[in-house]
């Protein structure tokens, strides 16, 4: 079963407490944590694909308007609390063992390398029907 773990970050502060403000050696740190995970997932077989985000200033929202064009207005939406930051999608044999996946994710290192227990929200990723063609 295919399973979408999403990293959360908090928008408050994102600019002046985000990553980006941590020092080099802490960045270098969480990077290289995400990077041998990952590895670590796609040698177990579980890795279908992950990838960070850029920052919620950078997120747009496209629409079709009634002409078919698109529309694109500044995003997320400014009630969002918190703003998707990367996001892993996992195939493994249950949904323990994504769970199990998730607070790995969660406990990457921060600055000073504390573990930034971040919620990694969980879903599983829906297959259609087959289609008789």
């Amino acid at each position: 079963m295919k399973y979408m773990l999403m990293m959360h970050a908090p928008r408050a502060g994102w600019k002046d407490a985000g990553i980006g403000t941590w020092p080099p050696a802490d960045i270098t740190a969480h990077i290289g944590f995400m990077m041998r995970f990952s590895k670590e997932l796609a040698e177990a077989g579980e890795l279908v694909g992950a990838e960070g985000l850029a920052g919620p200033e950078e997120a747009r929202v496209a629409r079709a308007s009634k002409s078919g064009a698109p529309e694109v207005t500044d995003g997320p939406f400014p009630e969002a609390k918190e703003f998707l930051a990367g996001y892993w999608i996992v195939d493994c044999d249950s949904r323990e063992r994504a769970y199990e996946i998730a607070a790995r994710a969660s406990a990457a290192p921060g600055q000073a390398g504390v573990p930034l227990n971040m919620p990694i929200e969980v879903r599983e990723v829906m297959s259609a029907p087959p289609v008789d063609m």
